[in-house]
């Protein structure tokens, strides 16, 4: 296993049904529960001193939980109750969940269990909320102290179910989004171009995937100047573009979905150079890759029943006497010519020719995910991130699996009257308005162009890839938004299957 690569957890797994008898409490270091608003006296009388807890709750007030207290048992319980509406978004329960799991990890570690009582047919939904948030506290980030800190969850039980039923999905759900939470946080002088197409090598040779890389001289003799003009200001020729292949024995005869990821190992800015704090954290301009990646994982390790292809533009934006600059005049890998503007819109220029290798293989559908703008954080904050489609009756389902899956998205138009502001007068197209008005859209709108084939595709422009303090079910200021909604689309939704 390549040495960046997350390390096993070890981390136990199980469910239990039945009632919550003093034994399954007495077997754990924290127990989380989840009750209805208005919970009847009947469930409040299944926990440990529950009529006291009643009262307590009934006079709590402010954030989750309602209220806490210890078991008195050998392990000192630590007990979590908190009240939800049964009604609640798939967003609020996976975030009521974070907030549990976070106060509880803060006064107890070991063994957790997570409980869900009083919901009736609503239970499942409630338990799964719990046991995502659970899972992603437990995937540890990368640290490189001296003396690391301690592990706080080593194991998770989910007590108390109605029947005992499969975890497979969140399980997947809950590795892929770790993979793509862990690979952006690692520091950019560590996962280089050459690590980072290693470490996917290392990750094809364990799930079966096929692997392929083109060098930048490979790409140079395919006609990909979009991606190598970012490339070029590198200190060596470690940029790729790497396509993966997940092909199960399962899979149906429709030509495969393909994933395609912004690698940008760390943006600069280029020749129009970052500001000290824009440029900070660009080490997670990667993140789309990651998320791309994840997916992939998270669909192999379901045995999903279709051919997915995974598609890495990985590349760092530098400066230098060979980086690119405003005014370059660049041929794209379909043929289409490019007037650079701004040198910081280099996300959309690697991208150009791999959603043109992509699209050349005639896929079903695509997805890209990228970190491409600020102006899409400026338009949906952190908490949403935007998509755009050629396929603009799909905007409503799109935004509904979000709402279904709790990693909401938010639809914008692309199109050729938005193309009216790229116009150049001697090329194609310009790379970015000078005035970045809108700079969300017309970046999408200017990625269209090099899909070929009217291949369906979905472009996600993660506003929601970094948000301190973390988002819904994920406690980590990285989020790795796009794993859960892209199995959402794929295996709820069936989107590939749409047309």
């Amino acid at each position: 296993m390549h040495p960046l690569l997350p390390p096993a957890t070890g981390t136990r797994v199980a469910v239990s049904t039945g009632r919550l008898t003093a034994k399954a409490i007495g077997a754990v270091d924290s127990l989380i529960v989840l009750l209805p608003e208005r919970a009847r006296a009947d469930v409040w009388k299944q926990l440990p001193r529950g009529e006291k807890l009643r009262k307590l709750a009934g006079k709590a007030a402010g954030p989750l939980p309602a209220c806490v207290g210890r078991v008195d048992n050998a392990r000192q319980t630590y007990l979590a109750v908190g009240r939800i509406n049964a009604n609640a978004s798939s967003f609020e329960l996976l975030t009521a969940a974070r907030k549990m799991v976070s106060d509880a990890s803060n006064h107890a570690s070991g063994s957790f269990g997570v409980a869900a009582l009083g919901f009736g047919e609503e239970a499942p939904r409630i338990e799964d909320a719990l046991v995502a948030a659970g899972l992603a506290a437990i995937k540890p980030m990368p640290e490189f102290k001296k003396k690391p800190g301690p592990v706080r969850i080593r194991s998770l039980r989910l007590m108390g179910a109605h029947e005992k039923r499969p975890l497979e999905r969140l399980l997947a759900e809950a590795a892929g989004n770790h993979l793509a939470r862990w690979l952006t946080a690692l520091p950019p002088n560590l996962l280089d171009a050459t690590n980072y197409r290693d470490l996917v090598k290392d990750l094809a040779a364990t799930h079966g995937w096929e692997y392929k890389a083109w060098s930048t001289r490979e790409l140079k003799k395919l006609g990909a100047g979009a991606f190598l003009a970012v490339a070029q200001g590198n200190d060596d020729d470690s940029a790729t573009i790497v396509r993966l292949r997940y092909r199960p024995e399962t899979a149906s005869d429709r030509a495969p979905v393909a994933l395609v990821g912004k690698g940008i190992i760390f943006d600069t800015g280029g020749t129009n150079l970052k500001p000290f704090e824009s440029m900070l954290d660009m080490h997670g301009d990667m993140q789309g890759s990651a998320v791309a990646l994840g997916s992939l994982l998270a669909l192999s390790q379901l045995g999903a029943p279709m051919a997915v292809d995974c598609w890495l533009a990985l590349t760092e934006n530098r400066t230098g006497p060979r980086a690119y600059k405003s005014q370059d005049l660049i041929t794209a890998l379909n043929g289409k010519t490019i007037q650079t503007v701004h040198t910081d819109a280099e996300g959309r220029m690697a991208l150009a020719d791999t959603l043109t290798l992509a699209s050349r293989e005639e896929p079903s559908l695509i997805l890209d995910y990228a970190t491409l703008t600020g102006a899409c954080v400026n338009a949906v904050t952190t908490r949403y991130s935007g998509v755009f489609t050629n396929r603009p009756d799909w905007h409503p389902r799109l935004k509904r699996t979000g709402v279904a899956s709790g990693e909401r998205v938010w639809p914008f138009p692309i199109g050729e009257e938005f193309l009216e502001e790229l116009k150049s007068p001697v090329a194609d197209l310009m790379q970015c308005s000078i005035k970045g008005a809108g700079d969300h859209i017309l970046a999408a709108s200017f990625l269209a162009e090099f899909v070929e084939g009217n291949v369906p595709w979905v472009h996600i422009d993660l506003a929601a890839s970094d948000r301190e303090g973390g988002l819904a079910h994920i406690p980590s200021r990285f989020t790795g938004f796009g794993v859960r909604y892209t199995l959402a689309l794929l295996l709820d939704d069936k989107l590939a299957a749409a047309e």
